[in-house]
C-alpha cells in the first residue's frame, strides 16, 4: 500500500507532502484546486509518460516520490527477476529534469520506464472518470470476466499455444510464397546451375592459369634468358663459377703468409654454392619450359570461359561462381523438397490450431461457468446503488477465427429497466449508470485480483442523496480488505473516510491537508451548503459522521 506521496516542483505543486492511512483515504477540494494535478503527478510516478509540462518551476527537477509498504505483497519475483533488492518498504522516484529527461528509481537503484510502470501496475489501481468507457473495449470486459474466472494459467497456456500457431502461418505462407518463386525461377535457375556445374569451376584455379599462361606466352625470351645465364656459368675458362673457383683456389694457398685471403677464400665458397643453385635451378627450368602451342590454346580457352561466365552473371571471380553455383543447387533442392516441408509445416499447423482450439474451449467454458457469478454480484451491488430493476447480462458470441484471447466475444447487456431489452451496454447506460456499474466492477475485481490499493477519481459522478450514501457504504466495505484512495464531491462519500485530505490553492499554488475531526465536520459542511456554511449543514456533516 501507499504509505506517503511527496510531489516537488509539479504544474501548480510547490511542494507536497502526505501520509495515508492503510484504509480510505478521502481527498476533496473546490473545482480548479488542484485535484486532478495530484493525479497527474500519481500516474507519472506510477510510469505514465511526460508530456513535457510537468515542471513548475523550468529550471529545477520535478520529482514525485512515493514510499510503499510490500509486506505481504508477493513481489519478490518480479524484484529478482529485475535484478533488484526486495525490500518491504520500497520507495518509488520519477525525476523530471530542466532538459525534460526523465528517471526512474526503486530505491535509488535506476530503472527502466517499462520496469517502473509494470511494478506500479502491481501497486495500484487508478480508476479516472474517464476509464468509464472502458466498458465500452471488448479486451476490458473479457479481460475483467477472465479475472473473476481465475483464467490466468489458462489464457497463458493459450496465448503460448496462439503465438505457435501465429508463428506456424508466417512460415508456412513464406514457404509457399518461395515454392512460388521457385517454381518461376526453375528453368532458368536450373540452366545456371547445369552450366555453372558442367564448368568444373576450382576456387583458385583463374589465378594458375595466368601464372602458366604469362610463362608460355613468353617461352622464347624466358628461354633465352635462361641460356644467357647458363653461359655466363658455365663457359669454359671465362664462365663465372670457373673463375671464381679458381680464385678461392689461390686465396686458400695464400692463407698461411696472408691471413684476410683465408677470410675471402670462405666468403667467396658461400657465393659459390648460391650461384651453384642458382645455375641448376636455371637448367632444371630450361628443361620443364614448354613451348607447346596447343597447351597455350587450351590454356587459353579455359581462361576466356572463365571470364565469359563471370561476365554473363556478373561476378568478379571464380569464387563468385562458384557460390551462385552452390547457391542455385540448394534452390534446387528446395524447390524439389519444398512440397515436403511445407506438408510438413502444414502438419504442425493444424496440430497446433487442435490444441489452441482446445484450450480456447476450456477457456469459453471457464468463462461461462464465472458469468453466473459475475452477474448475480454486479446485480447485487447495483441493487444496493439503487438500481434494483436492473437486467445485466453476460454473452458470449463466437468469433469467427481464434484471436488474442480465445474464441468469445464478451459482451455486457444492460437495461436499467427490465421492460426495456437489454443492449450493450456501452451503448445505452447514461454516465450515473455507468459509474454505478463500474463501481461494482471495481469492487467485484479488486477482491480477485488482490491490490494492495485502489484509487477513485470521482467514480461518483451522476449520483446523490441515498444512492451516494450507497457508495460511500461500498467503497468503505472495499476499504477493509485494501487501501482505497477516493477522490469525492460526495459528503455521503467522504463522510465514510478513515482520512480525510482536502486540496486547495494558496497564492497560485496547490497544496494538501489532512484534516482533525473539528476540520472534517466544516469541511464536509462546505460540501454539503457550499460557500456560506449554515448551522444545518454542520449539523448534517456531524450526522454523516457520526457525532
Amino acid at each position: 500500500m501507499l504509505r506517503r506521496l511527496s510531489v516537488e516542483n509539479y504544474v501548480l505543486i510547490d511542494k507536497l507532502e502526505m501520509e495515508l492511512d492503510p484504509r480510505l483515504n478521502i481527498i476533496t477540494g473546490e473545482t480548479g484546486a488542484g485535484k486532478s494535478i495530484l493525479l497527474g503527478a500519481l500516474g507519472l510516478l506510477l510510469g505514465a509518460r511526460n508530456d513535457g509540462s510537468a515542471r513548475k518551476d523550468a529550471a529545477r527537477n520535478c520529482t514525485v516520490e512515493g514510499l510503499f509498504d510490500l509486506t505481504g505483497s508477493g513481489l519478490e519475483n518480479f524484484f529478482e527477476e529485475n535484478d533488484l533488492d526486495f525490500a518491504p518498504q520500497t520507495t518509488l522516484t520519477r525525476v523530471i529534469t530542466p532538459a525534460g529527461k526523465s528517471r526512474a528509481f526503486v530505491n535509488d537503484v535506476p530503472v527502466q520506464l517499462t520496469q517502473l510502470r509494470e511494478l506500479g501496475s502491481r501497486l495500484l489501481d487508478i480508476h479516472s472518470q474517464h476509464q468509464n468507457l472502458i466498458l465500452s473495449s471488448e479486451e476490458f470486459r473479457t479481460s475483467a470476466l477472465d479475472t473473476v474466472a481465475g483464467n490466468r494459467a489458462l489464457l497463458e497456456q493459450y496465448a503460448a499455444q496462439y503465438a505457435e500457431v501465429q508463428q506456424l502461418k508466417r512460415q508456412l505462407n513464406a514457404l509457399r510464397e518461395e515454392a512460388e518463386r521457385g517454381r518461376r525461377d526453375e528453368e532458368w535457375l536450373r540452366h545456371r546451375t547445369d552450366e555453372l556445374t558442367a564448368a568444373n569451376l576450382r576456387e583458385g584455379e583463374q589465378a594458375e592459369l595466368e601464372q602458366e599462361l604469362g610463362i608460355l606466352e613468353n617461352a622464347d625470351r624466358i628461354g633465352e634468358a635462361l641460356t644467357t645465364l647458363r653461359n655466363a656459368f658455365d663457359a669454359d675458362e671465362t664462365g663465372i663459377l670457373a673463375q671464381l673457383k679458381n680464385a678461392e683456389t689461390e686465396l686458400n694457398h695464400l692463407r698461411g703468409s696472408y691471413p684476410a685471403a683465408g677470410e675471402y677464400a670462405d666468403r667467396l665458397r658461400s657465393v659459390l654454392e648460391e650461384l651453384k643453385d642458382i645455375d641448376a635451378s636455371a637448367a632444371e627450368a630450361s628443361e620443364r619450359l614448354d613451348t607447346d602451342p596447343e597447351r597455350l590454346a587450351k590454356l587459353s580457352a579455359r581462361l576466356d570461359a572463365l571470364i565469359a561466365l563471370q561476365q554473363k552473371y556478373r561476378v568478379a571471380d571464380e569464387r563468385a561462381l562458384i557460390a551462385l553455383r552452390d547457391e542455385g543447387a540448394e534452390k534446387l533442392a528446395a524447390i524439389v523438397h519444398g512440397d515436403e516441408a511445407i506438408a510438413a509445416t502444414e502438419k504442425a499447423l493444424q496440430e497446433a490450431s487442435e490444441r489452441t482450439m482446445t484450450l480456447a474451449a476450456a477457456l469459453h467454458e471457464a468463462r461461462e461457468k464465472a458469468a453466473a457469478g459475475f452477474e448475480k454480484h454486479i446485480l447485487a451491488t447495483l441493487a444496493r446503488l439503487g438500481m434494483p430493476d436492473t437486467v445485466f447480462r453476460i454473452e458470449l458470441a463466437p468469433l469467427a477465427e481464434a484471436g488474442r484471447t480465445g474464441c468469445d466475444a464478451v459482451r455486457f447487456l444492460f437495461t436499467a429497466n427490465r421492460g426495456t431489452a437489454p443492449r450493450p451496454i456501452e451503448q445505452i447506460a447514461s454516465g450515473g449508470e455507468l459509474s454505478r456499474v463500474m463501481l461494482a466492477l471495481k469492487a467485484l475485481l479488486a477482491e480477485r485480483m488482490q491490490l494492495p490499493t485502489i484509487l477513485f477519481d470521482e467514480i461518483d459522478t451522476g449520483v446523490s442523496g441515498r444512492i451516494a450514501d450507497a457508495m460511500g457504504e461500498i467503497i468503505a466495505t472495499l476499504s477493509a480488505s485494501m487501501q482505497v484512495v477516493d477522490i469525492t464531491h460526495l459528503p455521503q462519500v467522504a463522510s465514510k473516510g478513515t482520512a480525510h485530505f482536502v486540496v486547495y490553492k494558496r497564492d497560485g499554488r496547490t497544496d494538501i491537508a489532512r484534516l482533525d475531526e473539528a476540520q472534517r465536520v466544516t469541511e464536509i459542511a462546505k460540501m454539503l451548503s457550499g460557500a456560506e456554511i449554515t448551522d444545518a449543514a454542520l449539523a448534517q456533516a456531524r450526522i454523516l459522521l457520526g457525532k
